[in-house]
């Protein structure tokens, strides 16, 4: 039927007709689907390039870490007076990095954050530098040399693949607590959290508690930096960081949440259709989270989170929700609910907003009482986030 204007005199009774035929609106419908197909190909093509990208970039910070450690090899060599001979396991050098919460270890320099990077040597290295202080005009170099080789054969191989590895193993654990404690404080606290992460990269990149952290740290700038270019940057680059962790964690019920929560910080910057798509990943890495670690309380938040905002979805996101897929999300107010009691069942007072958002699946059910209870609780948590 075409379009028949109307006067503006003909007042509120006239009655309307539709813009669009059946035909029309078919035909409307089956050209969105084809944009909307080229799109996702296209979306395919660029996520691939990210991909060939991010595997050359990890070659290329092997390659440097290489170089870093040879450079430490040859900087060490260079501080004997004797030409040094090693066997295979002892001739190895490697960075590792402390923790410091006073006073720092300066062999080889401090590094920012209050960490100190190091040189694991042998007990050979500390004798053989005091023999040489104590006696250099009294012995020879072949002396020494001798005294060295004898030294080697009393070390035990894997021994001094243990002590190493203890070594960086207490460095990480102690950075990975520093790092917890920086991210439940204030936002300077976080600032400082990001940047020791950052900071501490090359040496961690390998590891996966450091990886999830470091993703969970650019998490944190997304949420209290005001700028909104830089809140996309930040939650791109921590997705970017958290799948390559989950190419080789997949196991892992912290890299599935925290890949969660940046899909959804990313999605707040991109479109209606974007945001739903969105929606699908974030659910399906929630219930792997929960799957691998059940008494989580955080993950059942999480979803609760999901629950309540899909059960709020407004007209115009319905439909395109029933536009893009053949089953789009479904979620009720009572789902909400019981994620968020199971999160006090499982931590008591985990979250302020926890309690508010029961308050508000019970306002929504009708249930005022009970609402105003949880807000009379939720009001006793201190404020530890903007939400």
């Amino acid at each position: 039927v075409p379009r028949v204007p109307v006067p503006v005199e003909a007042g509120d009774g006239v009655t309307y007709t539709a813009l669009l035929t059946h035909g029309e609106q078919v035909d409307v419908l089956e050209r969105l689907d084809f944009v909307l197909r080229n799109i996702s190909e296209l979306r395919k093509e660029v996520e691939e390039l990210r991909n060939s990208l991010q595997h050359l970039a990890a070659e290329i910070i092997g390659e440097v870490r290489s170089h870093l450690e040879e450079t430490q090899k040859v900087t060490r060599r260079r501080r004997f007076p004797f030409p040094r001979e090693r066997s295979d396991s002892t001739g190895s050098s490697s960075i590792y990095f402390t923790a410091s919460s006073a006073t720092a270890n300066t062999d080889d320099g401090e590094s920012e954050g209050g960490y100190t990077t190091a040189n694991a040597e042998s007990d050979y290295d500390r004798e053989s530098e005091r023999e040489s202080e104590e006696g250099e005009d009294e012995v020879s170099c072949e002396t020494v040399r001798t005294a060295r080789r004898d030294s080697l054969d009393l070390v035990n191989e894997d021994e001094t693949h243990l002590i190493l590895d203890s070594s960086l193993e207490e460095g990480l654990g102690q950075l990975l607590q520093q790092a917890d404690s920086l991210h439940n404080g204030d936002e300077q606290e976080k600032r400082e959290g990001f940047q020791l992460l950052l900071n501490n990269k090359l040496a961690y990149a390998d590891q996966k508690d450091f990886l999830w952290r470091l993703a969970r740290a650019h998490s944190d700038m997304c949420e209290i930096t005001e700028d909104a270019d830089e809140k996309r940057s930040y939650a791109s680059d921590g997705k970017e960081e958290i799948e390559i962790a989950l190419q080789k964690w997949d196991q892992s019920a912290e890299c599935h949440q925290w890949y969660a929560i940046l899909c959804g910080q990313l999605s707040e910057h991109e479109s209606i259709q974007k945001r739903i798509q969105t929606g699908y990943v974030f659910k399906e890495h929630i219930d792997r989270a929960i799957e691998l670690k059940p008494e989580d309380p955080k993950s059942y938040y999480l979803l609760g989170r999901w629950c309540y905002q899909v059960s709020h979805l407004g007209w115009l996101e319905k439909k395109t929700a029933s536009a893009l897929f053949e089953a789009p999300p479904t979620a009720t107010v009572q789902d909400a609910l019981q994620n968020f009691l199971r999160v006090e069942e499982l931590s008591p007072g985990f979250s302020k907003a926890g309690r508010v958002y029961i308050a508000k699946c019970y306002r929504d059910l009708g249930n005022n009482s009970a609402a105003v209870l949880w807000m009379n609780l939720a009001s006793e948590l201190p404020v530890n986030t903007k939400e």
